[in-house]
C-alpha cells in the first residue's frame, strides 16, 4: 500500500513510518508542507494520507481542502496536537476520515490505520 505522510517534523514523520513499517507498510512519500504534498501526490497516487494540520507554507486543513476537489475517496487520517472538539469537526467536515491527537501511541496510530482502511473497504 502507498502511503503519504505529510509533516514539518521530520521526527514524526520519522515515527510514523516506524509504526506503518510494523504493519508492514513500507511504500511510503514524505513531504513537509501541504504544498510539497500537493506537487507529490499526483505522481505518488497515495492509497492513504497521513497529514498534520499545523505546518508552515500550507496547513493541513488547506491541503485538505485543496486535495478534497479532486479527489474525495482516498483516505486521510489527521495527525495534530489539535484537540478542541471545533477543531476536529471543521477537519470531518473538510473531508478526513479519521483524528489522531499527538502524541499518540503506535498501537493507537495502528488502530486508526486499520479503522479507516476497513471501512474504505467495507
Amino acid at each position: 500500500m502507498k502511503i503519504m505522510l505529510i509533516d514539518d517534523s521530520r521526527t514524526m514523520r520519522n515515527i510514523q513510518k516506524a509504526v506503518l513499517a510494523q504493519l508492514g507498510h513500507t511504500t511510503i512519500e514524505e513531504a513537509c508542507d501541504g504544498q510539497d504534498a500537493l506537487s507529490k501526490v499526483g505522481a505518488f497516487q497515495p492509497e492513504l494520507i497521513l497529514v498534520d494540520w499545523n505546518m508552515p507554507n500550507m496547513d493541513g486543513l488547506s491541503f485538505v481542502r485543496a486535495y478534497r476537489q479532486t479527489n474525495k475517496t482516498t483516505p486521510l487520517i489527521m495527525v495534530t496536537t489539535e484537540s478542541e472538539k471545533a477543531r476536529v469537526i471543521e477537519a470531518i467536515k473538510a473531508g478526513v476520515n479519521n483524528y489522531v491527537i499527538k502524541p499518540f501511541t503506535p498501537d493507537l496510530l495502528a488502530q486508526r490505520i486499520n479503522e479507516t482502511l476497513s471501512k474504505k473497504a467495507a
